[in-house]
């Protein structure tokens, strides 16, 4: 069962990565375009992008989580 949840931890690590990555990236284009915006303008592409993959990393991390869960309680 090892030979399964292993690699599957592995791409969720990476997911969680790209997607942490893909949000600080996200992150830093908006704060440029906030520096030049009206305060009561509501959200940009970028914020609501940069909520979009900081959501998809919490995801991740709590499927991650779980398939660790499982690594433990198949390796009692």
């Amino acid at each position: 069962m090892n030979y399964i949840l292993i690699p599957i931890l592995l791409v969720l690590m990476v997911m969680v990565v790209v997607s942490l990555v893909r949000g600080v990236a996200a992150f830093l284009q908006s704060t440029k375009l906030d520096l030049e915006r009206d305060e009561g303008a509501g959200a940009t592409e970028m914020q609501l992008r940069q909520n979009k993959m900081m959501f998809a990393r919490i995801k991740y991390q709590a499927a991650a989580i779980i398939v660790v869960a499982l690594i433990v309680m198949a390796s009692r």
